[in-house]
């Protein structure tokens, strides 16, 4: 790829109210960082950029299936050989599951490489009568709860550099290396049929897989995409200072792309029409995603369509949504019907993690599992019902076993909960109840209406 310096078009956001960003102590000091960060290589390609973007053409025409998945919040200290192969292993397996099942690609995109930034509530927390300013995700302050760690530190934005490209070397190696043959990734699925105790209801579902490789292995057939595997990396565009510095004119197209991710996303926090966020992403060439909460109305995503994908262009623009299981179906296909009436094409992806969160006894943030599938259940009834595609999920979710969601066919109790609460922010899948989704979301997909094209239905309420 080649790339010129930061172009001036990445900084029109600077004169917009931008949301949610830190209270740097020192701007001389956040400038000095930044100006460092603008000659750093880039952390992912243009070209690379350009594949997604048509993958999820596709997705947008209903010819493949997003899956994103990852951490909550990344954290530097995650950033190891075993963590970054176990959660790349997850995806793997949930990709294999859903492919067999809804006969599409299956497009892999990461909560990964660049996920160290949290957008919060309130900018401070009190614990004990003191006040600090509140985690804002490892590439700001720390984690624990001293006046020195909770300080804003742009030095930071620096190791969130060298841990996202070191993050990325790793997948790039998982991915190509022959870890993601897709016969040894079955051979994993495999063990966790055996080994759940709701695996009896999906041996089916892996003795037909079984069934495919063998006759595909039979009539000599060995395409090279049963050896690799394409996984792009995505995060929240949250430190507008540190997407701008990491923003790079492509020599071959004139175009300016954010280069420290495949596919940025806008939070529901930060996607005010007349703000830095929007104004910013509607710059780079990158593919785009919006997360959509309860609140929004279809002049918002209308809008929304206009400022990112003013050519209706398939591939540019995803909406996320994140309903919550109450709500999913009272404002989700008034927001299909207006877009599809628009003629803008966009993937439609359910997150059912971040509208479903509750306190326990314990004072542990969780999710119910059965809460998470209602709302991707609700997703995929709206778009049955309007003739419409369900485009994908984004989930959080993590390769280990920790206990932070309750519920799933492994049930983790609310007792459990404090076994090993491991995440930094919000509560994360295990790797047992992401695959018990994945068989969920595959069983969901094969009973999809043989319907195309637009029309209403009525919601089950």
């Amino acid at each position: 790829m080649n790339v010129d310096q930061t172009p001036a078009a990445a900084d029109s956001w600077r004169r917009l109210p931008a949301a949610q960003q830190p209270a740097w102590p020192d701007p001389d000091a956040l400038r000095a960082v930044t100006d460092e960060i603008e000659s750093y290589p880039p952390l992912v390609f243009a070209g690379e950029c350009d594949e997604l973007r048509d993958q999820l053409a596709a997705v947008a025409r209903g010819e493949a299936f997003v899956l994103q998945g990852g951490d909550c919040a990344e954290t530097f200290d995650g950033v190891t050989a075993d963590q970054v192969r176990d959660k790349i292993k997850t995806l793997l397996q949930m990709s294999a599951v859903l492919t067999y099942a809804t006969g599409v690609p299956v497009v892999k995109v990461g909560r990964i490489a660049g996920q160290y930034s949290k957008p919060r509530s309130q900018p401070t927390e009190i614990r004990d009568g003191v006040e600090l300013p509140t985690y804002r995700g490892d590439s700001v302050n720390g984690l624990a709860f001293t006046p020195e760690a909770r300080r804003p530190d742009p030095e930071r934005l620096k190791r969130m550099y060298h841990s996202s490209s070191a993050t990325l070397n790793l997948i790039r190696a998982f991915a190509t290396g022959g870890y993601a043959d897709l016969r040894q990734v079955h051979e994993w699925n495999r063990d966790f049929v055996a080994g759940s105790p709701i695996g009896e209801r999906y041996e089916r579902l892996a003795r037909d897989i079984d069934d495919a490789l063998s006759f595909l292995e039979a009539c000599g057939a060995d395409p090279k995409q049963f050896h690799s595997s394409a996984i792009f990396a995505s995060h929240e565009a949250l430190l507008l200072d540190y997407e701008a510095a990491l923003t790079r004119t492509d020599l071959r197209t004139g175009s300016p792309y954010a280069v420290s991710g495949h596919l940025l996303w806008i939070g529901e926090r930060t996607r005010q029409l007349d703000g830095a966020h929007v104004e910013y992403a509607s710059k780079v060439r990158n593919p785009i995603a919006v997360k959509l909460g309860p609140t929004t109305t279809p002049d918002d995503v209308l809008a929304l369509i206009d400022r990112l994908d003013p050519d209706r262009e398939p591939g540019r623009l995803s909406f996320i949504t994140r309903m919550g299981k109450d709500r999913i179906l009272d404002v989700l296909p008034e927001l299909v019907e207006k877009v599809t009436a628009a003629g803008a094409q966009v993937a439609w992806i359910c997150d059912p993690m971040h509208g479903n969160t509750f306190s326990a006894p314990s004072g542990h943030k969780t999710r119910h599992f059965d809460d998470v599938l209602a709302e991707v259940r609700g997703f995929f009834d709206v778009h049955h019902a309007l003739g419409t595609h369900p485009g994908g999920i984004h989930i959080e979710l993590t390769g280990d076993n920790v206990t932070e969601c309750v519920g799933g066919g492994d049930e983790v109790l609310v007792g459990d909960l404090h076994r090993r609460y491991e995440t930094a922010c919000d509560p994360r899948l295990n790797r047992f109840q992401s695959l018990d989704l994945a068989f969920q979301v595959a069983e969901l997909y094969r009973e999809r209406p043989l319907t195309s094209g637009f029309a209403r239905q009525p919601v089950a309420a």
